[in-house]
């Protein structure tokens, strides 16, 4: 067990690890937090001394492009409709699809799983019992898991220690919940702001308390059990955990300063300069009430005023955050979709290559979320062995991952009258050569054509052996047999 101080030790070092400063960073940036929001803008005085320049504009903009190739990844990923776990036998079929496929809970915190391993490098989630006996999964985020190693090898964890903050009190602190989570039962704990001191739980009535608690018979005695196995699993979007932030933060970061830039140029040089020579007056401020509001001044005999206006060289900066753009998505492996906007004039083939990238992205994170759910599976199936005393196993259960891409409603149904018209002229070709060839070779050969199976509707054709073998007629049933009957939709 660990105590106090090794939990504050541990909670302590983790929060100041490079991996989780990293991870931080991507979810700052997933929020629109953009390292320009700190940006400032100096200059040396006269004496050389460096100052911070508070007249001049300092636009801060941040340009979210990391949420949108974060939110494109997981959404392709999951796109299928029909669900991603699947097996042959119907009943275990029937099991899954209320554990994964159907249960949008489910569905929901995968999600965030998915979507925190690409902004953060990592994410976590754990299993529970609900109220049925069912086992379920929630989603825990992984700035507030640390994984503790045993201390005679550095394979597995002895201990999860999982905090998030429960509340913030009245005069700002925030309330943090700790548990300590092992094999067999989970220990609850308290910190009063994450200086505070950590103190036992004392709103658990069972400290520590075991995984599982339930109850059975009429007589409500309560009986514990624990999953054998500490219930968190992690979802790693690289084998180093890195954010996919990583291989872009720079460009998007060029990105932002070139806009800002822009917007401050623009800024600054928004007011025309006036050029006075020979005014009649000795007050600056009534010359610029006179500019402002009587668009008139007065000048001396020989005096004149020339307005300055100075051009901004924003063909740069606009060139460089085109290419910024262009390799963000480059690199970021996303869809831009700046080049499919319009649509009726973009063929399959255009649509297939910008989603090359994207499909690069989506195979490589399939891979890794394969086998994180290899392991919510292995749950899932002792679970249903034991409810329902069979011995399913991995082996009977696969994942397809199904995207949808979508394509150019006009080109497909070109593509399609084009087939459609192919198949009529082999069909013709062959009903021209009726007289050469015996019936149920013709029927074969236009089933063939038709892509119907022969055996299928050979009983509803006309008797080879009594049909006419000059006539058409018996070819023709064939095309008769695979028809749409006009009243209940089956073949006639």
């Amino acid at each position: 067990m660990l105590t106090i101080e090794e939990i504050k030790r541990f909670i302590d070092d983790d929060r100041a690890s490079p991996k989780k400063h990293q991870a931080m960073v991507g979810l700052r940036y997933y929020e629109g937090e953009h390292d320009i929001r700190y940006y400032r803008i100096f200059y040396v005085d006269a004496e050389g001394q460096i100052q911070e320049d508070k007249h001049r504009s300092n636009i801060k903009i941040s340009h979210p492009f990391f949420p949108e190739q974060v939110d494109q990844a997981v959404q392709y990923i999951l796109s299928g409709k029909d669900g991603f776990i699947f097996s042959d036998d119907p009943e275990l079929q029937k099991e899954l699809n209320a554990y994964f496929n159907e249960n949008e809970d489910f569905l929901a915190e995968l999600y965030e799983v998915l979507t925190g391993a690409i902004v953060k490098g990592f994410e976590n989630m754990y299993a529970y019992k609900k109220e049925d006996g069912r086992t379920a999964f929630q989603c825990a985020d992984s700035l507030g898991v640390v994984e503790v190693k045993a201390k005679d090898t550095d394979d597995g964890c002895e201990y999860v220690i999982y905090w998030y903050v429960d509340s913030i009190a009245k005069d700002g602190k925030k309330i943090i919940r700790i548990e300590v989570w092992d094999k067999e039962q989970t220990w609850f704990y308290v910190q009063d702001g994450e200086n505070g001191k950590i103190l036992p739980d004392d709103s658990k009535k069972l400290n520590p308390r075991p995984h599982l608690l339930y109850t059975k018979d009429k007589s409500g005695q309560t009986y514990y059990d624990g999953f054998g196995f500490i219930p968190f699993f992690r979802l790693d979007n690289c084998r180093k955990q890195l954010s996919s932030l990583k291989a872009i933060k720079d460009l998007i970061d060029d990105y932002d300063l070139m806009a800002c830039g822009l917007s401050n140029n623009i800024q600054d040089t928004s007011e025309a300069l006036y050029v006075v020579a020979g005014f009649e007056g000795d007050n600056l401020d009534e010359l610029i009430t006179n500019i402002k509001a009587k668009k008139h001044i007065g000048v001396s005999e020989g005096g004149s005023v020339e307005i300055k206006t100075i051009d901004i060289p924003y063909e740069a900066r606009q060139a460089k955050m085109e290419l910024d753009e262009r390799n963000i998505y480059r690199f970021g492996q996303a869809l831009n979709t700046s080049g499919l906007k319009d649509t009726t004039a973009t063929t399959n083939l255009a649509i297939k290559a910008a989603y090359s990238l994207l499909d690069l992205k989506a195979n490589k994170m399939e891979i890794r979320l394969k086998q994180f759910m290899r392991k919510l599976l292995a749950v899932v199936l002792k679970e249903i062995n034991e409810r329902e005393d069979t011995d399913y196993r991995q082996e009977n259960v696969y994942f397809r991952f199904e995207r949808e891409v979508p394509t150019n409603a006009q080109e497909n149904a070109q593509v399609e009258l084009l087939e459609a018209q192919r198949r009529q002229a082999e069909v013709n070709t062959l009903l021209n050569l009726s007289t050469h060839l015996d019936n149920e070779t013709m029927m074969e050969l236009i089933c063939e054509q038709l892509d119907v199976d022969y055996e299928d509707v050979k009983d509803k054709l006309p008797d080879p052996m009594t049909a006419d073998p000059y006539s058409t007629d018996a070819a023709l049933g064939v095309v008769q047999a695979v028809e749409p009957d006009h009243e209940g939709g089956g073949a006639v």
